[in-house]
């Protein structure tokens, strides 16, 4: 019996010095450097701006002189400002007065995710950097990239993620990989693996523990059953 448990306890051993350990100490280092690396290109806030971009917040604006919180002058000070922006750094302070952030328009920050036993989400037209850290220990975080604009083409999002799920929506035409260390955890790409060579490619680095990361694309609307038939 002695003999038996003292193999159990080697076998424990070498795996943890051989795992474990390493994995304890890419995690934390994932938490205490989650400040987001320098990527090449221009920053977040100076990408060009859209004409899609101009309509998102020309209708935020329409939608505040209409219930008053701007004036007329004031609505149409900042619909000149609108139409003369280059950049998406200079449409986001048209809107930053106006409406929560989790409703703005657009999001230009590229601020890292940091998720502590809270959910969060990033959806609609938001900037995702060429490198992202996201952090999610006991919650879960989806990130919807269906309307995002990705400052490259090729995104790294450095995952840690400890008893949590980390969920990405992506759209048509763009490659996940995952090759992120796990560590009890798992990992689900259900994203379709035939995309053009030219692809936009999405990489999940970093560390799971007792977690998942799951990457699919969203559901096709469903057909109606209440279809009438031709006579």
């Amino acid at each position: 019996m002695e003999a038996e448990r003292g193999a159990r306890h080697e076998r424990w051993s070498t795996r943890w010095n051989e795992q474990g350990a390493p994995a304890l100490r890419q995690f934390l280092t994932g938490i205490l450097s989650g400040r987001q690396q320098g990527a090449d290109g221009p920053a977040t806030h100076e990408l060009r701006a859209s004409d899609d971009d101009r309509e998102r917040v020309a209708e935020v604006l329409r939608e505040a002189v209409a219930d008053g919180r701007l004036t007329a002058l004031e609505h149409e000070e900042r619909v000149e400002r609108l139409y003369t922006a280059r950049t998406l750094g200079e449409l986001v302070g048209l809107t930053a007065d106006l409406l929560p952030e989790e409703l703005q328009p657009l999001r230009a920050d590229g601020r890292p995710v940091m998720a502590l036993f809270r959910s969060e989400q990033r959806d609609g037209r938001w900037v995702v950097p060429s490198h992202y850290p996201v952090t999610a220990i006991g919650t879960g975080v989806t990130l919807d990239l269906r309307e995002a604009l990705l400052q490259s083409s090729h995104i790294t999002v450095q995952a840690t993620v400890v008893g949590a799920t980390l969920t990405l929506v992506v759209p048509e035409g763009v490659h996940v990989i995952i090759p992120a260390q796990s560590m009890l955890g798992g990992k689900k790409n259900q994203a379709p693996r035939a995309v053009p060579p030219d692809a936009p490619v999405i990489e999940v680095t970093g560390m799971i523990m007792m977690g998942s990361v799951v990457t699919k694309y969203p559901k096709p609307p469903k057909r109606g059953w209440g279809r009438r038939r031709s006579p």
